[in-house]
């Protein structure tokens, strides 16, 4: 009689964040992805929340993607005595690198502000973990390979396949003699405006797999597109305002500056200066430059030189003299969904003067600023006070490399056999019901949305 393999969702069922999933067999247990919930405080407490088990009877984490809500809870495990290998492809854990130092620092300054402003519920706040805490986990990084077999703990074998939709980013087949799962990770659209496309992975007997546009469609753009953006840039430059450009730095910035580097050459938008003002997404950029083999052929970073007057502000001592100017410019700066970063003193300084415009290019979670930011609020909390919301909010919905619903029915077709079970996660429920829907209608395929800490066999 075979050994039971099961499947627990630690993370990102019923929700959009948090992904984690957890293979167990025999006492061996191999966790894929390690993600931080995001939004809603009832989702952030999970962050806090004890872990399941021990973290050190975790054999290895395999990661799909650098973004926080896949990589962001890896210091915490190692934090709680996880010891051994973080497997993914080389670009994702250059950028991890960047994600996780970055996530540390801004909850140690969030900590310290709290401190210091008394605005926190809590007596001694502290952060989930902190900079000592991702130096340990560092040294834990194994680059794998795209396209190969790799030995993962005693008796399973993971094939890492490029999902196209940040740089580095992968699904992972994991097999063993007894099963087979394939984790979707965060898939990209068949083409990326930078990236080489994905390609499709092994078929599998269990598929793992995101649903965050499982119920839309991204928008065909009317003309050249973006037409969004242009329209606010061009309105606030006129009235002599500026233009902050939320973006998230993986992926979102290098997207956002090549359109503003397109609009630039073809007349669409004033040649106004264009401030990056985020040091992880400069750091970013530094790999996007250094890795020509994932970009799309004959394309490289060229393009940026269509941006006569492109400004990298990567110490803090820059970034404060931004306060300072007054003349049109656009700055781009991170966090995307306005949770965090050097983007909130932005919007500080810019949202109550209505000459300004504040663009977001992304989801934005609920329960996060730039959602009420989207939804119309009329002033949002920052730093401990509310900040009037003068300045004019647009939503540029063009910018998603997430695959939609027509392109994640797709890519199922693509695999070529029917698995036995579609387990539908990382998206908001009613997403996640609305792709699950189709699969039944159009497939004829089981998907099934799972709920948080559920357990199921793959076996």
């Amino acid at each position: 009689m075979s050994t039971p393999v099961t499947l627990t969702f630690l993370g990102a069922a019923g929700t959009v964040t948090g992904s984690k999933f957890l293979l167990s067999s025999a006492g061996q247990h191999l966790l894929v992805d390690a993600g931080m919930f995001q939004g809603l405080k009832t989702l952030r407490l999970r962050n806090r929340a004890p872990f399941m088990m021990d973290p050190a009877r975790i054999g290895e984490v395999l990661v799909t993607h650098a973004h926080a809500d896949h990589t962001g809870y890896l210091p915490a495990l190692v934090k709680l005595g996880f010891r051994g290998p973080i497997r993914a492809t080389r670009p994702t854990l250059e950028l991890a690198e960047i994600v996780l130092r970055d996530s540390a620092y801004l909850q140690e300054l969030a900590t310290t502000d709290a401190i210091r402003g008394r605005y926190s519920r809590h007596t001694s706040p502290t952060p989930l973990y902190d900079s000592s805490d991702v130096e340990r986990t560092l040294p834990l990084f194994r680059p794998v390979p795209l396209g190969q077999d790799v030995q993962v703990g005693r008796d399973a074998v993971a094939r890492w396949t490029r999902a196209g939709h940040i740089l580095g980013s992968a699904s992972i087949n994991v097999a063993t003699d007894d099963s087979s799962v394939l984790f979707s990770g965060d898939l990209g659209r068949p083409t990326h405006p930078i990236l080489r496309p994905r390609q499709t992975p092994p078929p599998a007997r269990t598929v793992v797999m995101e649903s965050t546009y499982g119920g839309r469609l991204h928008p065909e753009p009317a003309g050249p597109g973006h037409e969004e953006m242009a329209e606010a840039v061009r309105r606030a430059v006129a009235a002599g305002g500026q233009v902050v450009i939320p973006a998230f730095a993986v992926d979102r910035t290098e997207g956002v500056l090549h359109v503003l580097a397109d609009m630039m050459a073809d007349g669409r938008i004033p040649q106004v200066p264009v401030v990056v003002d985020s040091p992880m997404a400069l750091r970013v950029l530094d790999v996007y430059r250094a890795e020509p083999g994932e970009l799309l052929p004959g394309a490289g970073m060229e393009w940026l030189d269509q941006i006569p007057d492109l400004r990298e502000t990567r110490s803090a001592a820059e970034s404060k003299t931004l306060s300072g100017r007054r003349e049109p410019m656009i700055i781009v700066s991170s966090s995307g969904m306005c949770e965090g970063g050097r983007v909130l003193h932005h919007l500080a300084r810019l949202l109550p003067d209505p000459r300004n415009a504040v663009v977001l290019t992304g989801y934005q979670a609920v329960g996060t600023r730039g959602s009420d930011l989207s939804e119309g609020a009329r002033r949002i909390k920052l730093f401990g006070r509310y900040v009037k919301v003068g300045a004019r909010v647009v939503s540029d919905d063009e910018f998603s490399v997430h695959a939609d619903a027509d392109d994640l029915i797709g890519w199922l077709r693509d695999l070529g056999r029917e698995p036995e079970t579609i387990y539908l996660v990382h998206g908001e429920k009613e997403s996640a019901l609305a792709l699950q829907d189709r699969i039944h209608q159009e497939l004829g395929w089981t998907a099934v949305v799972p709920r948080a800490d559920e357990v199921v066999r793959v076996d």
